[in-house]
């Protein structure tokens, strides 16, 4: 089995990398730096083609698409949330996650039950709304229409996609107070990934299994 996760060098990318490797499996793990071995910058198409070029003819049995940023804590809704604010975070979140499938496609194609996993956020659901992260929010809400009609794209292709809530989790996005650590919403997602199938593809879940409302 080969795993590709992105944004891999810290907090919970991190911890699904070790996941993962704990259990033998052959992880690919990227970061803007580098500094995991695979450098990807998800804002970057060359940085995509440069990555699916070291790994063609390489089957890629699951894909996490991790990578993400959170810009706009403590932004004003008063003269705050710049227009370039906008444009890095859907570049990243959103698009970003969009050209990792486009680039690894091939890859997921060769194997037998590909997979795909879209890291959204409880953030991005419309039911759940109480103001402030204008950016955040609708930059994840984007990944979670991204994934759900990637899902519809690619079930007849046999590669099945599923979009996740990984739990407010003590990162240095998360903050210390946060609910959960990070193994525990890397071994909670990891469960997740491994029950995905295009029985299921679509699906909005937490990291503990819980159906997210849209």
């Amino acid at each position: 089995m080969h795993v590709v996760i992105t944004g891999a060098n810290r907090g919970v990318g991190l911890a699904l990398c070790e996941t993962y490797a704990g259990r033998g499996t052959r992880v690919t793990g990227t970061s803007r730096d580098g500094s995991t071995g695979h450098r990807l910058d998800v804002a970057d198409p060359a940085s995509h083609r440069a990555l699916a070029a070291r790994l063609d003819g390489q089957a890629v049995d699951l894909l996490v698409c991790n990578a993400g940023v959170f810009l706009d804590k403590g932004q004003s809704l008063d003269g705050g949330y710049p227009p370039e604010m906008w444009a890095e975070s859907f570049a990243v979140n959103v698009t970003g996650v969009f050209l990792g499938v486009q680039a690894l496609l091939p890859n997921l194609r060769m194997a037998e039950s590909a997979r795909i996993a879209i890291i959204s956020s409880q953030m991005g659901s419309d039911t759940r709304a109480p103001g402030g992260s204008y950016i955040y929010r609708a930059s994840k809400a984007a990944a979670l229409n991204l994934g759900r009609n990637l899902a519809a794209d690619l079930k007849a292709m046999g590669v099945a996609v599923g979009i996740y809530h990984p739990g407010w989790v003590r990162t240095d996005m998360g903050g210390s107070s946060a609910e959960i650590t990070m193994d525990a919403a890397a071994r909670g997602l990891a469960a997740r990934f491994d029950a995905l199938s295009l029985g299921t593809t679509g699906e909005f879940l937490t990291w503990d299994g819980r159906v997210h409302p849209y």
